[in-house]
């Protein structure tokens, strides 16, 4: 009577049968006996039981496989009449089981191979805008080569005829106790004998609650033992059917619901250690010939190694088959996955071929299940279309059959999670389907592979699309096969450009876009990779994150994010739209209040737009943007000057440790060279010739002579651009308002020869109470060229600001206030000088005060506009008060100097009150030269205000004064304390007129 069958049948992958004569295992020499003819005869006798099918009455001739010839006969082995008489010529009588045999063989049937038509009869019966109609399985497209099978009918091969006697079940039970409890498996027999026990008792769950308790409670033994045994079997070689009998085991168990491979992490270690025991076997020609070498076991390497594979495959696909809700697929995929992507060919090509497989059993054994788990559909799919383009034919192949499988299970995954409420959206998306299928077949699948994006892609949600960009771009390492870059390249950029906006995670892709611009070696592909960028850059949603990125790499950038910015591409209205992000970016860190570092993103958005406009793609929009271009630029210079790298908030961890940022690269480097490239790519090559000529970049760079490079610029724009100088008046106005105060600035010097300057002087008179010297220094330096074009009124304004400046601790503002403000006097017309005689008079005391400064700069510029004040009243100032000693070293000097100002203004202002009030100047100098001042002008005080206020409001501010930490100050003091309180017990006697003066007054005219 035969043994009961527990082989693996034809139909568990759908597989190809052969009629051969091959054993699934042969002795290789018959001169055994003793314990070793027994041990021959049991383990081939349990071999041969495991993987002997059943006759299967021969189907007729379907059609044609596209797959090469010479590839269907290494998945069968090559022709099956050679291999068999080779193999029987050196086999004994005794050891040819069988005179025929079916050899299982885990590809495709010929009939699947042909071209997909996605029947959608249905669906075009829906009609249009009715919302109410709910699909049936019938809306799903069915693929006709693939029938949905009965499980029971293709694995009743696994599912034992009848239930065990108890003796058998207690004897079975008591071997595996005995290995489980300690007892060593020594031998091959063993092994096998114990793999056996387990698997015969696996088939009695169904009908044993014992049985089904005993395993349950022993899985994690099981899990152990089965680990050791894997771990025992060389890595190198195949001399033994006993990890074929482990992946039998573990497919037992699972058909009858005992995962030993999922639930734990010792199980899945065991799942990646029979992987990697699977696949990292040395290609088969290796191990027949290491065979021949050393002979050391009595099966034929060839078939055993077929056989193995096979198990290991059906395994595979019972797992998958058994999980409706994909887990397991999810689990398989992550444990192949590695192998997928191997660099070594044979590795590669078993798990494309064990993954084809996994996807056509569950293509016709799918029973889908909310909620569904399989998390990864977008990185498979990338992955075996990068494998359709694997210079490997084989490779391609087995790719393009599993892609061909995935794709119909797809269909129903996404029929199954689709919301009902968007049933249209999934119509259109099957019908996009079907046109493409229509018009390519599988073979385009590998021929081809950019065309699975577009079949796939509109079946892929947010987060898988962001999958399936991740692992193309991982694609973009393979430095070994530059096929399989130039299918990563049309890969990304097909699906990037048919999903639009439908991406997440855009931040992250751009991340490893940027690492693997360098690794890219054909220069087609990384133009592909930098079409990517531009496909995400001009679409407005991605816009701002994609420069973000960008902007955040060290500066100057690298050959390869310099060619990304240099080549970026996309149509006008997009182009306009990127160059207006990236400006905004710059402009944005110019509105943020001073800080004590420039922002990093301000000199990165400089770098590139330089590198954009050497690129010179987006020439137009260079064109269309060229006032708030140049006039954002002119205020990075203005920004920079002065800067190094150091003076700019890097963001930490940017710069790594062997990274440096070279001391010649400067903020205002960038600056300059963006400016010129700006004005070269918009044909300004006159202006350009005349900046050089006149040395006005150099201007633009100094501190001092900022104003006049800007001014110089303006001329020559002025002069031989009338047109572009219109377009950049008509947009000035809304430019400033858009702009803080450095804009106002900074474009007010740009027009500063020209009329219209005079609507701003509101803007730059406001700009004087500025805290940033820098805004004030440049407004001084624009009223100066303005001011003789100024009205009484503003003239007059001005100077009252001005006044409130004098004595201003930024050395350079305090001196150029003055500056202007005698400027501001010379230009007061003849009738308007009634009206700021106040102010002059007022500024005197200040003017004189401050020409005793310790800066030698102000106290020279005080004496200097003191003389102009004196002009304009028509004085003549003594000669003392240029006097560059300090006066109260000088006391006679200061004597006379207060004489002539005491008489000069008295009754016109409350000179000595306004003298007191600068004795408390933070400066010492100021604060001797006002004491001095105060007791010397005592005695020229009116003596109406003396007797009515007297003088203890003087004396009392000059007592605080005593105590004063300045010994010379402290002395000055006690002298004017000393004159004043003179001053009021003996006032100065009114001057004596002569008597001739008398005379002449008493004579009538």
């Amino acid at each position: 009577m035969p043994l009961p069958r527990r082989g693996r049948g034809s139909r568990l992958a759908g597989s190809r049968v052969a009629s051969t004569s091959l054993p699934r295992a042969r002795a290789r020499s018959p001169r055994r006996a003793g314990r070793g003819t027994q041990l021959l005869s049991h383990a081939q006798r349990l071999t041969r039981r495991r993987h002997s099918s059943e006759q299967v009455t021969p189907e007729p001739e379907q059609q044609a496989d596209f797959r090469s010839e010479k590839w269907l006969q290494e998945r069968a082995g090559g022709d099956a009449r050679d291999s068999r008489q080779a193999l029987l010529a050196g086999m004994g009588s005794r050891h040819r089981f069988f005179s025929q045999e079916e050899v299982v063989i885990p590809c495709a049937s010929d009939n699947d191979s042909g071209s997909v038509d996605l029947q959608l009869s249905n669906l075009d019966d829906i009609k249009k805008g009715e919302s109410s109609i709910e699909f049936t399985d019938l809306d799903i497209p069915d693929i006709p080569e693939l029938p949905l099978e009965s499980l029971t009918d293709n694995f009743r091969h696994l599912a034992y005829e009848g239930p065990l006697s108890e003796a058998s079940v207690q004897r079975l039970i008591q071997s595996i106790q005995e290995v489980i409890g300690g007892h060593p498996l020594k031998g091959e027999l063993e092994k096998l004998t114990f793999l056996q026990s387990l698997s015969s008792l696996s088939q009695n769950i169904p009908y044993d609650e014992t049985t089904d308790t005993f395993i349950l409670s022993h899985i994690e033994d099981i899990v152990h033992i089965l680990n050791d045994l894997v771990q025992e079997e060389p890595l190198r070689s195949l001399f033994s059917p006993v990890r074929q009998e482990v992946f039998v085991t573990i497919a037992n168990l699972s058909y009858h619901n005992v995962h030993l491979l999922f639930g734990s992490e010792d199980r899945a270690d065991l799942f990646q250690l029979i992987t990697r025991s699977m696949i990292t076997l040395p290609p088969l020609k290796t191990l027949t010939q290491l065979q021949e070498i050393t002979p050391s076991g009595p099966y034929d390497t060839e078939c055993l190694y077929r056989q193995t594979f096979q198990a290991f495959c059906e395994m595979l696909q019972i797992l998958v088959v058994k999980d409706p809700h994909l887990e397991n697929l999810d689990t398989i995929f992550q444990h192949l996955d590695p192998w997928l992507q191997s660099p070594k060919d044979h590795e590669r090509k078993r798990a494309t071929a064990s993954m084809a497989q996994v996807l056509k059993c569950l293509s016709k054994h799918l029973c889908l299940k909310p909620p569904l788990r399989f998390q990864r559909l977008g990185h498979l799919v990338a992955v075996m279309a990068l494998l359709c383009g694997d210079p490997l034919q084989v490779v391609a192949e087995e790719a393009a059959e599993g892609t061909h499988y995935l794709l119909h299970i797809t269909l129903r995954m996404k029929y199954v999670t689709h919301d009902k409420k968007n049933h249209q959206n999934l119509r259109k998306a099957l019908k996009k389907c079907r046109d493409f299928l229509e018009l390519y077949n599988i073979k385009q699948f590998y021929r081809y592979p950019f065309k699975i994006a577009q079949v796939f892609e509109v079946f892929l949600n947010s987060e898988e699309l962001c999958q399936f960009v991740m692992t193309t771009l991982d694609g973009l390492k393979n430095l070994r096969h530059p096929y399989t870059q130039q299918a990563a390249g049309e890969l990304l950029m097909t699906l990037v450009k048919n999903a639009e906006s439908r991406f997440e995670k855009v931040p992250e892709i751009m991340g490893i876009i940027c690492a693997r611009l360098s690794i890219i070696s054909q220069p087609r592909v990384r133009q592909q990779v930098i079409s990517t960028v531009s496909l995400f850059i001009s679409r407005p949603k991605y816009t701002d994150i994609v420069l973000s990125h960008l902007l955040c790499h060290p500066i100057p950038y690298d050959r390869y994010l310099t060619e990304l910015w240099r080549t970026l591409e996309a149509e006008l209205p997009s182009t306009t739209w990127i160059l207006w992000r990236l400006l905004r970016k710059l402009q944005k860190c110019h509105m943020v209040p001073t800080q004590e570092k420039m922002a990093y993103v301000a000199v990165a958005a400089t770098c590139a737009l330089y590198e954009v406009f050497m690129g010179n793609r987006l020439r137009a929009a260079m064109l269309r943007l060229f006032p708030q271009l140049l006039m954002t630029l002119l205020i990075q210079i203005h920004h920079s000057i002065g800067l190094t790298m150091s003076d700019v908030n890097i963001p930490s961890g940017l710069y790594t440790t062997e990274q440096e940022v070279s001391t010649e690269v400067t903020p205002l480097c960038f600056a300059i060279q963006a400016t010129k490239s700006l004005l070269l790519r918009t044909l300004c090559w006159q202006e350009f010739h005349i900046m050089e000529k006149n040395k006005g970049w150099t201007l633009l760079e100094e501190k001092d002579h900022h104003l006049q490079g800007i001014s110089l610029l303006a001329n020559a724009l002025l002069e031989r651009n009338q047109l572009l100088a219109h377009k950049v008046m008509y947009l000035l106005v809304p430019f400033l308002n858009r702009g803080n105060d450095k804009h106002k600035l900074t474009s007010a010097g740009f027009f500063v020869e020209r009329e219209d300057i005079k609507s701003l002087l509101p803007c730059i008179l406001d700009s004087l109470y500025e805290t940033d010297e820098k805004i004030v220094l440049l407004a001084i330096q624009i009223l100066l060229k303005l001011v003789r074009t100024m009205d009484f009124t503003t003239l007059a304004a001005m100077m009252r600001t001005l006044f409130s400046l004098f004595g201003d601790v930024r050395p350079d503002v305090h001196c150029f206030s003055m500056t202007l403000f005698g400027a501001a006097i010379k230009s007061v017309k003849h009738t308007d000088k009634k009206g700021v005689e106040n102010q002059v008079l007022d500024s005197l005391v200040p003017l004189l005060l401050y020409s005793q400064d310790e800066n030698d700069a102000i106290a020279e510029e005080s004496r200097r506009v003191l003389t102009i004040c004196a002009h304009f009243l028509k004085w003549k100032l003594p000669q003392e008060v240029y006097c560059r000693d300090p006066l109260y070293i000088r006391p006679t000097e200061a004597g006379k100097i207060c004489r002539f100002f005491g008489i000069k203004c008295r009754g016109k202002i409350n000179i000595l009150a306004q003298t007191l009030m600068y004795s408390k100047n933070t400066k010492l100098p100021i604060r001797r030269a006002a004491v001095l001042f105060v007791g010397l002008l005592s005695k020229y005080m009116d003596q109406n205000e003396l007797s009515i206020k007297g003088t203890d409001w003087i004396q009392n501010d000059l007592r605080e004064m005593l105590h004063d930490p300045e010994p010379s100050l402290r002395i000055i003091v006690s002298q004017a304390l000393f004159r004043v309180q003179k001053a009021m017990a003996e006032p100065e006697p009114e001057p004596s007129v002569c008597w001739l003066r008398k005379l002449m007054g008493c004579l009538p005219t």
